[in-house]
């Protein structure tokens, strides 16, 4: 029996895979990418690919760019085709990798602003951003321990080293930096300070701690709030400040003293689980109408989702160790997996608030099995839900965890020392000398 083919049977290019993925690629991108080109590697596919390649499950680079090509040459049919060769993509992406990801990342910064919209933007009275850093490490060769080094155990992998800065209401990144394995995160983070939105809460970890990083902080008009440990040393009644309270103290290192720098006022917060175990924080945010324990203990707690972020790029997206044997070569592979998980947790995000769904629930694992299957069969019909609904339903389940998550055994558990209890002691007259007569300067002046 013989069919007949009519318009009707015939798949419409606005329901299929690479019209689908294109679209959802695009609504985030700059519209200058999307320009047509006669350049067999223009900046569009070159950012395309780049991109699509963190997203790839192949395990080789090469096997990684054969299979997005394929998805470019029907996402653009018609257009000039690609480069055929992973060695010419590399070296055409070499040449702008710095200028396009500067360039995507300052849109991208938009977009989260825009995507998070005035619901999910500030979060009691705040924009908290999170900061933390992490490592990932490059194959053994000799030019990649040459550039990045070893930051581990002896015998162990070059590493390079990323800071990230996330919007902690959304999970969605807001900003990063990276650099070779024995890199500051204080100084990446000094480095990323001017990119910070108005009216940023910055939440870290104990390792952002350090007078000139907080007072550089502060001095930009932002806020933090930090837990600290036993290496950082504060005075209580130094009598700066025109009114003392009970949780008032003071960070005035020597050397600040020395150069007469002011002290920095903050207000040290002690939290306990009822189980003889307390956290401290410190912030910058002295008044408790605007920042509660209870506030400042929820804005510690939403950190979390910075760590679950790097779980994504070293397990969800297979990132834990790079593949590229050249230096130069391993820090764009980075870089664009970065940017790459940024654009799919921001589609997603936004995909499921115009969905209606809470964005907290983002699932990445899901999110990245969608956009694999549009991947993998890129001239098939999408499903009726399209793209963008699929995306949408991209969230965890909403069940209750009944029991411990706790692994009861595992041999390569990490068992960090405590951080312990601050240092802060009673200052000293003369020290309370040279506070005051500082202070009588300044306002002097």
């Amino acid at each position: 029996m013989s069919h007949r083919h009519t318009e009707s049977c015939k798949p419409r290019i606005d329901s299929s895979y690479p019209a689908t993925l294109k679209q959802a690629i695009s609504r985030h991108l700059p519209c200058s990418l999307f320009k047509p080109s006669a350049f067999r590697w223009c900046e569009r596919y070159l950012a395309l690919a780049a991109l699509m390649m963190s997203w790839s499950m192949a395990e080789l680079l090469g096997d990684r760019f054969d299979e997005v090509r394929r998805v470019l040459a029907t996402m653009f049919a018609g257009r000039k085709r690609p480069g055929g060769t992973y060695q010419g993509f590399v070296a055409a992406l070499a040449q702008k990798s710095d200028a396009l990801l500067l360039t995507i990342s300052q849109h991208l910064r938009g977009e989260v602003q825009r995507v998070a919209g005035e619901r999910h933007w500030e979060h009691r009275g705040f924009v908290p951003i999170g900061a933390d850093g992490s490592k990932v490490e490059c194959p053994k060769t000799a030019a990649n321990e040459t550039q990045f080094g070893c930051a581990g155990k002896n015998k162990s992998t070059p590493q390079q080293f990323v800071t990230t800065l996330l919007h902690l209401p959304t999970g969605v990144v807001w900003q990063f930096t990276t650099g070779p394995a024995r890199s500051s995160e204080r100084q990446h983070l000094q480095e990323m300070l001017c990119g910070l939105p108005h009216n940023t809460l910055l939440v870290a970890d104990a390792g952002f701690t350090g007078y000139d990083l907080l007072s550089t902080i502060v001095g930009g008009g932002h806020e933090f709030v930090i837990r600290v440990g036993g290496n950082v040393h504060l005075l209580r009644k130094l009598g700066y400040c025109m009114e003392e309270r009970n949780g008032t103290v003071y960070l005035w290192p020597d050397e600040a003293r020395r150069q007469k720098q002011p002290p920095l006022t903050l207000r040290l917060i002690v939290l306990s689980d009822g189980r003889n175990r307390r956290m401290h924080l410190l912030s910058s945010v002295l008044d408790e109408t605007r920042l509660s324990d209870t506030a400042a203990c929820d804005f510690y707690s939403m950190r979390w989702g910075i760590e679950l972020h790097y779980r994504a790029l070293k397990q969800t997206l297979a990132r834990r160790k790079l593949r590229s044997d050249a230096p130069r070569t391993a820090e764009m592979e980075l870089r664009w997996a970065m940017i790459g998980l940024w654009l799919l947790t921001l589609m997603t995000a936004d995909a499921i608030d115009r969905g209606g769904n809470d964005i907290r629930r983002l699932s990445v694992a899901m999110a990245l099995r969608r956009i694999r299957a549009a991947m993998s069969a890129p001239t098939t019909r999408s499903r009726s839900a399209g793209l963008g609904r699929q995306l949408a339903g991209a969230v965890r389940d909403a069940y209750i965890r009944k029991t411990s998550k706790r692994a009861r055994d595992w041999a390569h558990k990490k068992k960090p020392e405590p951080i312990g209890e601050p240092r802060a002691r009673i200052a000293t007259r003369t020290e309370v000398r040279e506070a005051r007569r500082l202070r009588d300067e300044l306002l002097a002046a």
